[in-house]
């Protein structure tokens, strides 16, 4: 059991992070991939990335094992991290003192490569070797699909954004799912140790994660900055094929994007609805709703989460170009 120990001051600076987190989502992938549970959600992708990966994905499996500790610079919580260089740029500047702590936790009896020592005293080849090794991991295991796991993170975000509207704060921390509980003043997360928290003012980072398996985690070293990242809804078919990007393929999904109705959708999407909440702006049947909605994500264009036993809606960033195009004065 995790708890997390809140003060007043605390209260207030709660906050969810914008977007995912490159590192988050590489290092917690990687743990994923190396386990079997969660097929339902993560099966087919597995399917899909394991041949893909090159050896690569041996040498981080050496730092991410399936469960257990994994060092804290991996997922460093300071600096830029708005795209995956700048992240990595981050991860590569660690002080020589944090590698070498953080590395020393790693169980004895994981089978370490040579190469982990070298890292641990903050040799510039080895994490020149680590720093390319997240690089091809992002790019043969989840660029491909980063579009889909930025619009369900986006979603997430939405889904929160009206829990603390509706619920403020101590609402939006109750929201967070069955495996995280709100007891004021302490949030009380299901955790493969006890570890506790104590915020002491610095308040919480809320990290949506996608590939976040099967708990929420954290960071091991309380005195960093806290932040807790928790597994966010998938939709059921998010790992159904890619889209063919040849030219000369037909109209694809977007041909029957036209009408009222469907444009309607989008723009409420941008902010995020319900099925309930579209069927009563636009004033027509849920069914109609829910079919015109199909179209939309078949076509890329919004992502739905269903959280509280109601389908939310967004756009995604297709979605939101497409409206944003809409909007454009035209020419004179």
């Amino acid at each position: 059991m995790l708890r997390v120990y809140f003060t007043s001051e605390d209260l207030a600076r709660v906050r969810v992070a914008p977007g995912p987190d490159f590192l988050w989502e590489i290092t917690n992938s990687v743990q994923t991939l190396q386990r079997r549970d969660g097929e339902r959600v993560f099966g087919a992708w597995r399917h899909w990335a394991r041949p893909r990966l090159s050896g690569d994905r041996t040498l981080l499996a050496g730092l991410l094992p399936p469960t257990g500790y994994s060092p804290d610079f991996l997922t460093p919580t300071s600096g830029d991290r708005t795209s995956l260089r700048a992240a990595l740029d981050v991860l590569m500047s660690t002080p020589r003192p944090r590698l070498r702590t953080d590395l020393a936790q790693l169980p004895a009896s994981l089978r370490l490569p040579g190469w982990v020592r070298s890292l641990a005293a903050g040799d510039t080849d080895a994490l020149q070797r680590l720093g390319d090794a997240l690089h091809t991991y992002q790019l043969e295991a989840l660029a491909p699909y980063w579009p889909r796991v930025h619009a369900h993170i986006d979603a997430d975000r939405a889904v929160r954004l009206h829990s603390l509207l509706d619920r403020g704060t101590e609402g939006l921390l109750a929201g967070l799912g069955p495996q995280i509980r709100w007891r004021p003043p302490v949030l009380e997360v299901t955790y493969p140790v006890d570890q506790q928290l104590h915020l002491r003012g610095r308040g919480l980072v809320l990290q949506p994660s996608f590939f976040c398996w099967p708990t929420p985690t954290t960071l091991a070293d309380g005195a960093l900055p806290p932040v807790l990242v928790y597994p966010i809804d998938h939709a059921v078919d998010w790992a159904g094929p890619l889209p063919d990007a040849r030219p000369g393929q037909g109209s694809g999904p977007l041909g029957p994007l036209l009408g009222h109705t469907r444009a309607g959708i989008l723009r409420a999407a941008l902010t995020g609805c319900s099925t309930v909440e579209a069927a009563r702006l636009l004033r027509v049947t849920h069914p109609a709703v829910s079919q015109h909605v199909n179209v939309l994500r078949a076509a890329g264009l919004i992502t739905t989460v269903r959280t509280a036993g109601r389908s939310f809606h967004l756009a995604t960033e297709e979605g939101r170009a497409l409206l944003a195009v809409e909007g454009r004065p035209g020419p004179v």
